[in-house]
């Protein structure tokens, strides 16, 4: 397979890294219109990549950027967050972006962090209308990375109090979405007295985010 330019950064992020040099790769946090709250969680991804960097080995920043839907400026992130209590709405050429972005090689990971399911499943529609999200079974490489999780997504917070759920967009085989739905990870990224999470709790959703980017960054 042709290595595109995401793939390459892909790779850069689990290079060896000397102790005086700059980290290799920067998360993102993706910016979108609507109304909806993509800036919530702000010390969720900055956790998340410390604790990456601690146990899988990558270099990333953990100064996150933030990109919006219709900036070029996306493909220079190998790994995309996106997250929000409410409405999500994405232009024709910012669905155009994004759909290019992960045919391209790139992931985008959406967490519900309640409230935002039915928007964002119109929204990623816009971006794929060829596409379904599909429930991702227990058995899914996904949740057997670094970390296993025998019985899928850990509960993080109750929200409607349904067992939680992994949802995936796949292209050409390809898993390049992951929609976890009814779990709330980005919450139990947070710093412990955001949300007074137990730290089993916090462990659990910083295990299972590790899983997400070691498995984006390895299919």
């Amino acid at each position: 397979m042709k290595r595109t330019l995401l793939a390459l950064l892909i790779l850069a992020a689990f290079s060896f890294r000397g102790a005086d040099e700059a980290p290799a790769l920067r998360m993102a946090l993706l910016k979108y219109n609507g109304g909806g709250d993509w800036y919530a969680n702000p010390t969720s991804l900055p956790n998340l990549a410390r604790f990456c960097n601690q146990h899988l080995g990558t270099s990333f920043d953990t100064d996150y950027a933030e990109v919006e839907v219709g900036s070029a400026e996306l493909f220079n992130f190998a790994f995309v967050h996106m997250t929000g209590h409410g409405n999500v709405v994405f232009s024709d050429a910012e669905a155009e972006n994004l759909r290019n972005y992960l045919i391209g090689g790139g992931f985008l990971h959406i967490d519900d962090n309640y409230g935002m399911d039915q928007y964002v499943r119109v929204a990623m529609k816009k971006a794929f209308p060829e596409l379904a999200f599909i429930e991702l079974p227990f058995e899914h490489e996904i949740y057997k990375q670094q970390f296993d999780f025998k019985n899928g997504l850990p509960k993080i917070h109750k929200h409607d109090d349904k067992p939680p759920q992994g949802f995936g967009l796949f292209w050409e085989g390809r898993l390049i979405c992951f929609y976890t739905y009814e779990c709330d990870l980005g919450d139990g990224w947070e710093d412990q007295d955001v949300h007074n999470d137990p730290e089993e709790v916090r462990l659990q959703a910083l295990r299972m985010g590790a899983n997400i980017v070691r498995y984006a960054f390895e299919q």
